[in-house]
């Protein structure tokens, strides 16, 4: 598995190596906000580099992210050959969740969602089961997240797009009706709470590494999980979605300081917010066998996996202490589990995960 290892930290430094073409779009978006300026509106530069962008408008502020669901959907494609199920209701659900997730960590609440569609050509539409179960599990996203689905766009880019391949994305704008509700790193502060929410499994993240060691193995995707489970189906379990649920903790009058969805990056994550805060935390539920089965096949560390992936957690909400219990008790209204897994204090900006005896710094990891 040495292989797999290797191109795991490939990824990663190339990753970094972007910096310099990073730092040249993010001095060019700033620049073009003096466009909101001669229509009477403004921007928020603290949303800049954050899950979603927010400038306000008259009494409110608006919010869009645009999020791709990355190559969860190659999974689906050989899963198909093995089991006769499209999938294709989890790859639109997923999709949908990326970009409804990143727009709910600012306290937005979705409005309008826009698909993007792009394929190898439009014979990839006549297969009506796929098609079918890729518009309802789109829908049904969308109601999940009381979004209105408006549209979007379904270009046929052969030679781009790999041929009898889809490549799936989705924006989507909100609005912040009352601008108390906005939720930006501002508001972090030492001594808050951090609420980890229990994921469904791997979301659309370190699919790369997944599908490398799914290639290892002679049953690939079929081979079984020590508890019997596909290790496909496995990767194809749908990503929670957290829009409503943001909503109804704000309803009930808590302050939520700040909210970093962990997805990429692992929980390294948790320190996304730019303050120089150390983030301890004393519990994590134990990730389902699925991370384990990934961990040892690829022989990675602890170090190595929770930097990678999101090892069961999902978004981390950082909370006044007093208003834990109360928004424990609306998450498990709204049908998830949570945990009050740490708190925040002065210090360097790191995160330490003392149940697994893990210190990741600031230095390795730069979002923005």
């Amino acid at each position: 598995m040495k292989k797999i290892k290797k191109n795991l930290y490939a990824k990663w430094v190339d990753y970094q190596s972007l910096d310099p073409a990073k730092k040249l779009a993010q001095d060019s978006a700033k620049n073009t906000s003096k466009y909101f300026k001669k229509l009477g509106f403004s921007e928020l530069p603290e949303s800049r580099g954050e899950s979603a962008y927010v400038w306000e408008q008259g009494d409110v502020y608006m919010a869009s992210v645009l999020e791709c669901l990355g190559t969860k959907n190659l999974v689906a494609d050989e899963m198909v050959k093995i089991t006769g199920k499209t999938y294709y209701d989890v790859i639109a659900s997923d999709t949908v969740a990326a970009a409804v997730n990143d727009l709910a960590a600012t306290g937005a609440k979705p409005l309008a969602l826009h698909a993007f569609w792009a394929l190898w050509n439009d014979d990839w539409l006549l297969n009506k089961k796929r098609t079918a179960d890729l518009v309802s599990g789109w829908k049904e996203a969308c109601d999940i997240a009381q979004v209105t689905w408006g549209g979007g766009e379904t270009p046929s880019l052969t030679k781009v797009v790999a041929k009898g391949a889809i490549v799936l994305a989705a924006s989507v704008t909100g609005i912040i009706s009352s601008k108390t509700r906005f939720i930006s790193d501002k508001k972090l502060k030492i001594d808050d709470r951090v609420l980890l929410l229990k994921s469904n499994g791997l979301n659309a993240n370190g699919l790369s590494l997944a599908r490398d060691i799914a290639s290892k193995f002679t049953k690939g995707y079929a081979t079984k999980l020590p508890n019997g489970q596909m290790y496909g189906e496995a990767i194809l379990t749908k990503t929670n979605i957290y829009a409503k649920l943001v909503q109804d903790i704000l309803d009930a009058r808590i302050n939520i300081h700040y909210i970093s969805n962990i997805t990429g990056h692992g929980l390294r994550k948790i320190m996304r917010a730019r303050g120089n805060f150390t983030y301890v935390i004393e519990k994590v539920f134990e990730p389902q066998e699925f991370f384990s089965f990934i961990q040892e096949k690829a022989n990675l560390s602890d170090y190595e996996i929770y930097e990678t992936l999101n090892m069961g957690q999902d978004y981390a909400i950082f909370l006044p202490a007093k208003d834990i219990k109360k928004a424990q008790g609306i998450i498990k209204k709204n049908g998830f589990e949570s945990l009050d897994a740490g708190y925040v204090e002065k210090g360097p900006r790191q995160v330490v995960i003392k149940p697994k005896k893990l210190l990741y710094k600031g230095e390795t990891l730069d979002l923005r």
